[in-house]
């Protein structure tokens, strides 16, 4: 397992990280328990969450459950201290958590205290807002910029988010900061306004990034090169659309697809050849689809960490071998052949 630097933090993180939104409803507390040790047994030592953890399917009777297994884990183990934990502030308009209140300072000090509490912890070491006030390009949103839902004093609510951040690392509860679902304009008013105020320094973003979706390689990506934020990459299989198993119209039972049937907008009629031609391609090099799909993550210039979960310990045990995988140079550019046919399925 390689081990990567989290932004300027000082603190190391492995090239893998164990994602968790299914524990608390596809998955039991005990199964969540199997699955953090398997993942520390194979040299992983980060994993992410959030408040409103589970989400499949995502409910305010649920909410909290998935840092609840992680804090009884913990509890249990006694192992906090060889774990990186990760978790998000949720952001405006999920009318589950704090009837779909904006991101502020009172609300992040809200839910630090929160997680602290369900994760049976005294510090979270890195504090993400799970996507910004004024909207995101993510979420199938990608095709085009909408002036009209965005807030010109957006720059007065991130330098508001960052001295309530600021308090929180002061008081000793988080020790890094970092973005999910943001964009270059977005990282670097937040780079730019800590800088001016001696406030915490963005250390990470966690957006989707997968050999379906690619949005992250061109501003994002030289921005945060310079900047030393490195990407936490979320769905790296596409919500499981890379591993194959959806072609041809499945769906196996127990799947993520049998509970969300589009996937959150990603199973699209442009979906089908790429995903066969990726597959095809792990096949022709004797390689799982799923290990094909995580290690060109792992390998692009600007990943930190990339985030899979699992519902099996089988699944599990299949991404977890992604780690020993290095593509050759004759695979990375029959992937950049794939992408050059199918740049934007989603």
């Amino acid at each position: 397992m390689q081990y990567r630097p989290l932004g300027r933090t000082g603190i190391e993180v492995s090239a893998y990280c164990l994602g968790s939104m299914t524990w608390g409803t596809q998955n039991s507390e005990a199964e969540g328990h199997a699955q953090i040790d398997a993942a520390l047994d194979a040299g992983i030592n980060f994993i992410d969450t959030a408040e409103m953890y589970p989400t499949t399917p995502l409910s305010p009777e649920t909410q909290g459950r998935t840092e609840e297994v992680i804090g009884t884990w913990f509890a249990k183990s006694g192992r906090r201290d060889d774990v990186v934990i990760a978790t998000k502030v949720v952001g405006a308009g999920f009318s589950g958590i704090r009837d779909g209140a904006p991101i502020s300072p009172a609300t992040i000090t809200e839910a630090v205290e929160g997680s602290l509490r369900r994760l049976q912890t005294d510090v979270i070491d890195l504090y993400q807002l799970h996507w910004p006030n004024r909207g995101s390009y993510h979420f199938r949103k990608w095709h085009s910029f909408d002036p009209t839902a965005q807030d010109k004093a957006a720059p007065d609510d991130i330098a508001a988010c960052l001295e309530a951040l600021d308090g929180l690392v002061e008081a000793g509860k988080i020790r890094a900061v970092g973005l999910s679902n943001e964009s270059a304009w977005g990282t670097a008013q937040f780079l730019s306004i800590a800088e001016a105020n001696g406030w915490p320094r963005v250390a990470s973003i966690q957006n989707e990034y997968s050999l379906l979706c690619r949005h992250y390689d061109l501003d994002l990506a030289e921005l945060t090169h310079h900047e030393d934020v490195g990407l936490l990459a979320f769905s790296p299989l596409a919500a499981g659309i890379l591993t194959g198993k959806y072609l041809d119209g499945a769906t196996p039972e127990g799947s993520r697809k049998s509970i969300a049937p589009e996937l959150a907008g990603r199973l699209t009629a442009t979906i089908e050849a790429p995903t066969r031609a990726y597959v095809e391609l792990a096949r022709a090099h004797d390689l799982d689809p799923v290990a094909l799909a995580l290690a060109f993550c792992a390998q692009r210039p600007f990943m930190t960490s990339v985030i899979f979960g699992a519902t099996t310990m089988d699944q599990l045990s299949v991404a977890l071998g992604a780690a020993d995988v290095t593509l050759s140079d004759e695979i990375l550019d029959a992937i950049t052949a794939i992408y050059r046919d199918h740049p934007v399925p989603m």
